[in-house]
C-alpha cells in the first residue's frame, strides 16, 4: 500500500476502533437497545468500508496485474466489486 492508502486505512480503524469504545461506554451505562444497535450498525459499516478498501487494493495489484484475465473478466470483477458495494455502504 502507499503511504497515503495506509494513512486512509488507519484513519478508518481508528475511527472504528473510538466507536467500538463508545459501544462499551453505552452498555456500562444502560443505553437503550436503540441507541446500541445504531452504534453496532455504524461500526459494521466501518468495518465494511475497510474491507473494500483492502478488497480493492488486492484486485488491482495482484488480481488484475496477471496478464491472463481477459477485459471481459475484469469488467465482471468490477461489476461485481460494485454490486457488493452497494449493498454494504454506510447505513443511514
Amino acid at each position: 500500500m502507499t503511504p497515503e492508502e495506509t494513512k486512509r486505512l488507519l484513519d478508518r480503524l481508528a475511527r472504528i476502533e473510538g466507536q467500538v469504545r463508545g459501544l462499551r461506554n453505552m452498555l456500562e451505562d444502560q443505553r437503550c437497545c436503540e441507541d446500541v444497535l445504531t452504534q453496532l450498525l455504524a461500526v459494521r459499516s466501518g468495518l465494511e468500508s475497510a474491507s473494500l478498501l483492502v478488497l480493492e487494493k488486492h484486485i488491482n495489484d495482484c488480481v488484475f496485474s496477471d496478464a491472463a484475465i481477459d477485459d471481459a473478466t475484469v469488467d465482471k470483477l468490477r461489476e461485481t466489486l460494485k454490486l457488493w458495494s452497494r449493498h454494504t455502504s454506510p447505513v443511514g
